[in-house]
């Protein structure tokens, strides 16, 4: 099993995952009406209330690049 630092993933993603989120929120709820970067923020303060600091993940969905 690897460890991730989910709150840390979120900010490497975090113009990918703010949009992916906004785009979800559109698609269910059409219209909502909300500040796409304070939605995220919520979102990620959510995520580090819910989640541990380090999440263990199966091997298989981490891949390690050698630079």
């Amino acid at each position: 099993m690897a460890s991730i630092k989910i709150q840390d993933v979120a900010d490497k993603l975090d113009y990918e995952l703010r949009r992916a989120f906004a785009a979800a929120v559109e698609e269910v709820i059409p219209a909502a009406k909300f500040d796409e970067y304070e939605l995220f923020r919520a979102f990620r303060r959510a995520v580090g209330r819910k989640c541990k600091s380090w999440e263990t993940v199966p091997d298989h969905l981490v891949e390690k690049y050698v630079q």
